[in-house]
């Protein structure tokens, strides 16, 4: 790393950490229900929002009202959101003339956008109208985030409360999310992005002419946009000179800051986070990895203030800073040290191809850490032109179950889910009932906590033996062999995680990932949530527990390091085969000369 490299990444970090605090009690204050600086201006629109809803903002629920509230409401979302994908032909702001989306499409994408996964089989600019992107895509961007938030608001209520069965209003947590945090935030933002040069109109798409025509070779494709392979399995190609372009246009800024800061992913364009009309400065680029990170990080100080405990948000938070820096130190070095079978042609040199130079090596890796630790899955490098070894970090990002810093709400119970399996842990090996933040855990949480951390990974690994077996899902992959399983590897983790990213070497519109993929994304989301939903019930329930001589503390870094432990064992025993079987052995077979 250069003197601005490592500038870059120190400054960065300063700044993230500057914000968590602040903000973190700010969102405290909103959940709270405490009066803040915006409350004389979004107070009556959310008195106005409880009466035309209906809602009485003082009658809370238990953990099933709550869940099923969040359930029915997703329900609906995905109904109207896969109705406008089917009839995206027939609504306003269709310039291009964008044909409706196929059913299986149509379902996989309704079904990405609500869980907050964001994955897309199809590129933005030549698929989805700006109609569809506004109304269908960015709605869901803000709700699926704000769902995310409010259960992991219901979960801190049930480590904070005693002898109770209620733990908020689901309406109430969803309608302060997205008009207290997430609306201003991304208000600010996008102006922001505009100023650095984002775009952010209704204009068709321009065609203009090369100043000096280009000719490449394309590969070709049969009728189901499958590549076409000789007898040796090499990629038929055609040779193509393209005089003129099509420059994409559209509400851009406004769908990239909601994008970002609420961890949804996707991207307006194909390119995502690397295109220049997404992502064009790098100022833009590290504050977009800011806004990528933010919430996520506050809400580990949310977390701490609302159980009267700040040291414990800032464990947590530790934890998810070690496994940041760790990830990006290795992805740095893998990449920085290049291919050593291009070394030998005399070409030397940190591996460039598929990033994007303007914003520097160390600046695409922390944005490629920041993207897949959390569940954001906007990229600014196509990860099939990583090392294998630096391809392996972002998926193994997402496989851990995406907690370093995890998604808006969903990393945070996640990262609970595994604190609560290191106490019981812990409690076993010095012989006495284990206890987190006054609360005993039991088999119950144990439960809950044992299928929010396992639920995506055994999904992951069932689909990925499927596919390897499925005429259609072997030949979606553009590599055979190790990278190949890496592909489809990195896809249904990816979907099962609600990252949404992809490995960008795979064709991931056909049935089986457009169905399956579905099915992963709905488990993925929806399993965990609602089993955090019974423990954060369970947990109301329960009395408090003081302190004693024999009790863990959980504020401390010795828990810190011992978290930090638990997860990647439990990783390592979930994952290890399978990436022993494609970014492991691909490393070894580069490093062996083929």
């Amino acid at each position: 790393m250069n003197m601005y490299e490592w500038l870059e990444t120190i400054v960065f970090f300063v700044a993230l950490l500057a914000m968590i605090k602040p903000f973190g009690t700010f969102m405290a204050k909103v959940y709270q229900g405490e009066r803040t600086f915006l409350t004389p201006a979004l107070a009556p629109c959310e008195n106005l929002l409880y009466r035309l809803g209906g809602i009485k903002r003082d009658e809370e629920m238990d953990w099933k009202r709550y869940a099923w509230a969040m359930l029915l409401f997703n329900l609906v979302l995905f109904v109207a959101l896969f109705a406008m994908l089917m009839l995206q032909h027939l609504l306003p702001l269709n310039p291009q003339k964008f044909p409706p989306f196929t059913w299986q499409l149509a379902l996989n994408t309704a079904i990405s956008f609500v869980t907050n996964t964001n994955w897309q089989a199809y590129s933005g600019e030549s698929a989805a109208s700006y109609f569809t992107q506004m109304v269908g895509l960015g709605v869901h961007n803000f709700v699926s985030a704000a769902t995310g938030m409010a259960i992991a608001i219901a979960l801190i209520r049930g480590f904070a409360r005693r002898r109770t069965t209620l733990l908020g209003n689901f309406w109430v947590d969803l309608t302060r999310g997205t008009l207290y945090i997430l609306l201003p935030l991304s208000l600010i933002s996008a102006i922001f992005l505009v100023s650095q040069g984002v775009i952010q109109n209704f204009s068709a798409n321009r065609t203009v002419s090369l100043v000096q025509s280009a000719t490449y070779d394309k590969p070709k494709l049969d009728e189901k946009g499958n590549p076409l392979r000789d007898a040796k399995g090499n990629p038929v190609t055609e040779s193509v000179t393209v005089k003129e372009v099509t420059i994409p246009m559209g509400p851009v800024a406004s769908q990239e800051a909601i994008k970002e800061l609420g961890t949804n992913g996707g991207g307006f364009f194909n390119a995502n986070s690397a295109h220049p009309f997404e992502n064009p400065t790098p100022l833009s680029h590290f504050v977009e990895i800011i806004l990528i990170l933010l919430i996520p990080g506050a809400l580990t100080y949310t977390f701490g203030v609302m159980v009267g405990n700040p040291r414990q948000g800032w464990a947590l938070l530790g934890v998810m800073l070690l496994l940041l820096v760790v990830a990006f130190a290795v992805l740095q070095g893998a990449e920085a040290s290049g291919n050593p079978l291009l070394a030998k042609l005399g070409v030397q040199g940190a591996n460039m191809e598929g990033k994007e130079i303007r914003f520097s090596l160390a600046g695409t890796n922390l944005f490629e850490v920041a993207t897949t630790g959390t569940s954001c899955g906007a990229v600014a490098a196509m990860h099939d032109s990583l090392t294998p070894i630096g391809g392996m970090i972002p998926l193994s990002l997402i496989l851990l179950g995406e907690i370093v810093f995890g998604g808006v709400g969903s990393g945070l119970y996640t990262m609970l889910a595994f604190a609560v399996i290191a106490v019981f842990v812990s409690g076993l090996m010095i012989g006495r009932t284990p206890e987190y933040l006054g609360k005993k855990i039991e088999v119950r949480e144990m439960w809950m906590s044992i299928v929010t951390i396992l639920t995506a990974g055994i999904v992951v690994l069932v689909l990925s033996g499927i596919a390897m077996i499925n005429p259609s899902a072997v030949a979606s992959m553009a590599n055979p062999g190790a990278h190949g399983l890496s592909e489809v590897l990195y896809a249904l983790a990816s979907m099962a995680n609600n990252n949404g990213s992809a490995f960008a070497g795979l064709n991931a519109n056909v049935n089986f990932y457009n169905i399956l993929g579905s099915l992963a994304m709905t488990i993925g989301r929806y399993v965990p949530a609602v089993a955090m939903l019974a423990m954060a019930g369970s947990l109301a329930e329960k009395k408090y527990v003081p302190p004693s001589l024999g009790t863990l503390p959980t504020d401390k870094v010795p828990f810190a390091l011992w978290l930090t432990l638990v997860i990647m064992i439990v990783g390592a025993l979930t994952f290890f085969p399978a990436l022993s079987l494609g970014p492991i052995v691909e490393q070894l077979t580069m490093l062996g000369g083929n």
